[in-house]
């Protein structure tokens, strides 16, 4: 990124660990600079993040140490507090990125609800959790598009990335606990689903570029922390996360991403896999 082409800036949600953290490192070994959001701003802060019941053990991971990571690369990287639960702040967060970055062409809206009620069954499940998971995983989203997306329509240029869900379209196997899901949260992402399809007919452009990303099974520090155990999740397969951030990487950066913008659904271990097998040839 040299001369007078401006460095690219990404926005990235739920960066204090896993899939957000791994791609923003990714994306700074691309070239961009960083925003990135979470609610964990420094190691060892508790916040919320259980499925059943309420869990608050300390997990991991921070946006301090993403942005180590990044910084470590040549990068600027801003860390944001930040809450999905609370819209605002993530728009507070975009507005402060465009004032000291001055853009945003990549908004990757990572973060999801973590609390119970992501694997209550239908009749256990609150109308309070519910609601509370719908505005974490598609109101708040659908804001920091709304705050996001302007700019980059004004550019000429932008990528949006929505991290969705096999279970929006998929039945469970089983009941929620033993290997399944049950409404609440596929329901959101089935929601969180339809973003893209709109943003391409409203909003076309040579420029401009929207997925719905698949990640497939990563066993995470949550699951980790909610006792769902590794021998249970290699029946699932499991990519890592830096596995998944080269997919980002690739869909923000490559210019054969343009063949997948009419797709509705980017399963990322698929893409992945023709990645690699194009890269032995």
């Amino acid at each position: 990124m040299t001369g007078t082409t401006p460095t690219p800036v990404a926005f990235i949600t739920g960066a204090s660990r896993g899939i957000g953290a791994a791609s923003a490192v990714a994306l700074a070994q691309a070239g961009f600079d960083l925003a990135i959001t979470a609610r964990t701003l420094e190691q060892g802060e508790r916040h919320e993040h259980g499925s059943f019941a309420s869990n608050t053990r300390t997990l991991p991971g921070s946006l301090a140490e993403t942005a180590a990571q990044v910084r470590a690369l040549g990068r600027q990287c801003l860390c944001l507090r930040s809450d999905i639960l609370h819209p605002q702040t993530v728009i507070d967060a975009i507005r402060q990125t465009e004032r000291q970055l001055g853009r945003i062409d990549l908004l990757f809206n990572n973060a999801c609800y973590q609390g119970p009620g992501n694997m209550q069954g239908l009749l256990e499940v609150t109308a309070q959790q519910a609601q509370a998971i719908y505005q974490g995983n598609v109101l708040t989203p659908l804001a920091a598009v709304q705050a996001a997306l302007p700019g980059m329509l004004e550019r000429g240029s932008g990528t949006v990335i929505n991290m969705v869900s096999a279970s929006a379209v998929n039945d469970p196997p089983a009941p929620p606990g033993d290997g399944g899901w049950s409404f609440a949260y596929p329901s959101s992402k089935a929601a969180l689903m339809r973003m893209v399809p709109s943003l391409r007919v409203e909003h076309p452009g040579p420029g401009m570029r929207y997925f719905n990303v698949e990640p497939g099974f990563v066993y995470t520090e949550v699951m980790r922390a909610n006792n769902f155990g590794e021998a249970a999740a290699a029946r699932f397969k499991p990519s890592t996360a830096q596995e998944i951030a080269e997919v980002i990487r690739w869909l923000a950066c490559a210019e054969g991403a343009a063949a997948f913008a009419d797709k509705n659904l980017v399963y990322a271990p698929q893409l992945l896999k023709q990645l690699q097998q194009e890269n032995r040839k």
